[in-house]
Order: C-alpha cells, then sequence, then structure tokens
C-alpha cells in the first residue's frame, strides 16, 4: 500500500456490485407455485433450515479458506500487476515505437514508388475524351 490505510465497509461489502448475480435468498432459490403449496410448517421450518444451514456452511468455509484463497488472489494479481508493469507495457511501447517507424519506411517507399507510377499513368490516360451520343 502506498502508506495511507484504507477503510472498508463492514455492512456494504460489495460496493461496486460486482457479484449481483449471485442470488441465494431464499426467495430467490425456492418457490412454490400455486396449487402446489406445502403445508405451512413445513414450508417455515424449511427455510429456516435453508438460511441456517447457508449461513453456518459459509461462515465455516470462509473460515477456513478464505484467508488461504485471499492470499491466492492476492498473489494473482501481484503477478498480473507485475507481468503488465515489468513486460506487457514496455513491448506494447517497442511494437509502438517500431510501428511507427515501419509506418514512415512503408509511407516513403509507397511514395517512392507508386507517385511516379501513378503520374506516369495519368499522362497515358489523360488524352482520353468520353462523349456521349443519344442516338
Amino acid at each position: 500500500m502506498s502508506g495511507q490505510e484504507y477503510d472498508i465497509d463492514m455492512v456494504n461489502r460489495d460496493p461496486n456490485n460486482l457479484n449481483d448475480h449471485v442470488r441465494v435468498c431464499f426467495e430467490e432459490v425456492l418457490g412454490e407455485p400455486d396449487g402446489g403449496h406445502s403445508i405451512a410448517c413445513v414450508w417455515n421450518c424449511a427455510y429456516k433450515c435453508f438460511n441456517c444451514c447457508k449461513g453456518c456452511c459459509y461462515k465455516l468455509m470462509t473460515t477456513i479458506c478464505g484467508i488461504p484463497l485471499a492470499i491466492c488472489w492476492g498473489c494473482e494479481f501481484a503477478w498480473i500487476t507485475f507481468w503488465h508493469v515489468w513486460y506487457v507495457t514496455p513491448c506494447m511501447r517497442a511494437y509502438m515505437i517500431n510501428c511507427g517507424c515501419m509506418q514512415k519506411f512503408y509511407g516513403t517507399c509507397l511514395s517512392c514508388f507508386c507517385q511516379p507510377l501513378f503520374e506516369a499513368f495519368s499522362y497515358c490516360f489523360s488524352n482520353i475524351r468520353v462523349t456521349n451520343y443519344s442516338g
């Protein structure tokens, strides 16, 4: 980091809406159509069991895997940053420099070759006259 600490929002943990597509609430996963309702106590118990298991399993998985995965992803993005800073960007810069040089080279070659050629063609075709006869 650059010496300054960042305060993280402990309430809104997805401020950029990266996971809007993840719909995991009971009502977004399970639903009974009209005419096919279970007993109210079963539906109520299913709601409580779903939320309890989802919460406990998620907390257990994040406790076991969250920190190691955060370390892995931190290393991955450090590698991506390193790769781009020290390899990709310099390669792109070298490519752009070479493309500019080649553009001048090809432009000069084309103007040296094509310009006299087209001037010669223009002299050859300059005396052609087209007239329309309506008969």
